[in-house]
């Protein structure tokens, strides 16, 4: 099981609104996509990722075929099994 968390930025550069597609993680990539979210008015994704390290969590977005622009350490603020 994957123990770090990251963030996986892609900035989007259609200049529209629409809803981008986010492939699914090689499932052998011993990473995990947590939630993605799409902020249309900055015109950027977000993918929470689990992974060993950033490399591994760069490479599974990679792998996926993912634009990736940025990958950074997060951490929890507020646990995701807390609704």
């Amino acid at each position: 099981m994957p123990g770090s968390l990251f963030a996986v930025e892609r900035y989007e550069r259609r200049g529209d609104q629409r809803t981008p597609s986010l492939p699914s993680l090689p499932a052998d990539s011993g990473a995990r996509l947590v939630v993605a979210v799409h902020l249309p008015a900055d015109e950027v994704v977000i993918a929470l990722v689990e992974a060993d390290d950033v490399a591994a969590a760069e490479a599974a977005a990679v792998g996926a075929g993912w634009q990736v622009d940025r990958v950074t350490s997060a951490i929890w603020i507020v646990p995701r099994d807390c609704a």
